[in-house]
């Protein structure tokens, strides 16, 4: 379904979507499964005869319990000395390596040096897959003159993750929570995208996977779109529906638009502004 934004009653306006904000993880990129993620760890660290099969796979859905895998599953239960600390996580370097490390010794491993290399793993470009209709996505906006950033709660520089997969080409501009000391769903990180790409609020579309982080955008007067964030093998075209919000032919998606809530009977995760 076309998005359509509404105000209260009264005058309506129209806004032509001239930029587009992604998220990064689940919504362009995927991490790699827990299992893949543990196996890389204990082969970079030479331990590759200290756990078996079965033990790998019992040892990853521990870590993956614990929420230790950034852009994985979130914890079970967050320990609470380290309540302060996650809630906060993506507000500075420090504290990302802090919240995750934190979560990931709540695991007990065979080697200490195992921490260490699952933290260093999860930033390797190697540990992130694009979702298969990224690349085409981006493209065609871009060819439409469609400006696009990436904003994301995040405590690493992810550019290299986009050029070593062939879609830094595509991004204007990268704003990283860690970057600017706050993180979605706050505004301010939402209007500096917005200050980096050229345009208002008015003409800018998020896609993102939270409407808890992403849906921030909304509260700022851009429109909001959700994807699922599935492993890539489940979620082939997740991202082609932008295309249709964005318009064809450079022209953009045009529709009302003013302050408003989630429309309960829009079924494709886009929100109106509020």
């Amino acid at each position: 379904m076309q998005p359509r934004f509404g105000e209260p009653p009264g005058r309506l306006a129209t806004v032509t979507v001239k930029g587009v904000l992604f998220d990064f993880s689940g919504t362009l990129f995927h991490i790699e499964s827990p299992v893949s993620w543990l196996g890389a760890a204990v082969a970079r660290c030479g331990l590759g005869g200290t756990l078996g099969e079965d033990e790998l796979h019992r040892v990853a859905g521990e870590l993956s319990t614990a929420g230790a895998q950034p852009g994985g599953a979130p914890p079970r239960e967050v320990p609470a000395h380290l309540t302060e600390v996650w809630a906060q996580r993506d507000r500075s370097a420090a504290e990302h390596r802090a919240a995750y490390l934190g979560l990931a010794r709540e695991v007990s491993l065979p080697a200490q040096e195992l921490y260490e290399a699952l933290y260093a793993r999860h930033m390797e470009p190697a540990a992130w897959h694009p979702y298969p209709d990224a690349a085409a996505v981006l493209t065609a906006l871009r060819g439409r003159g469609v400006r696009i950033a990436v904003v994301s709660n995040i405590g690493w520089d992810l550019r290299p993750v986009f050029r070593a997969h062939g879609l830094d080409e595509f991004v204007d501009a990268y704003v990283l929570s860690y970057e600017h000391g706050v993180q979605k769903p706050d505004a301010r990180l939402f209007a500096a995208a917005c200050r980096e790409i050229g345009f208002p609020p008015g003409d800018v579309l998020m896609v993102g996977d939270s409407p808890e982080a992403d849906g921030g955008a909304g509260r700022l007067g851009c429109a909001v779109h959700l994807v699922e964030p599935l492993p890539v093998t489940e979620r082939r075209e997740g991202l082609v529906a932008v295309l249709g919000l964005a318009g064809a032919g450079g022209q953009g998606a045009r529709w009302a638009v003013g302050p408003g809530r989630r429309d309960p009977g829009m079924d494709d995760g886009t929100m109106r502004p509020s």
